[in-house]
């Protein structure tokens, strides 16, 4: 299984690189890109992102980088989420789900290190 990580950037820099890998500085949790990912990718492309900085906009997530995905973005992420009938037996989905709901309390931009 292939984990990817998702945290929360306390304060978005929009002149920086975020490519360098920091799990610890952004408190990721982690689900197997291999088992949902695939699953999740026709929604997921509504989502507008960033990959690896401001300066790159997108949609959906950056399968083998870093994503940015801004506020406006985490309500469609959080549906795509807590709508996945696996979230009753994975406790890394419950994971993602409150992390998520944690950013868009919040109002901070999520940060999502592909494969």
């Amino acid at each position: 299984m292939i984990k990817i990580g998702f945290g929360i950037i306390d304060i978005i820099d929009y002149s920086k690189d975020y490519s360098a890998y920091g799990p610890e500085k952004y408190g990721f949790v982690y689900i197997d890109d291999d088992i949902y990912i695939n699953d999740w990718w026709k929604r997921l492309t509504t989502m507008k992102t960033y990959f690896h900085c401001m300066d790159r906009p997108a949609v959906a997530l950056a399968r083998f980088g870093v994503t940015l995905i801004p506020p406006e973005s985490l309500p469609t992420f959080q549906d795509i989420v807590i709508t996945d009938k696996r979230i009753y037996t994975d406790n890394n989905l419950v994971a993602l789900a409150t992390k998520i709901k944690e950013a868009i309390e919040a109002n901070k931009f999520m940060i999502h290190y592909g494969i």
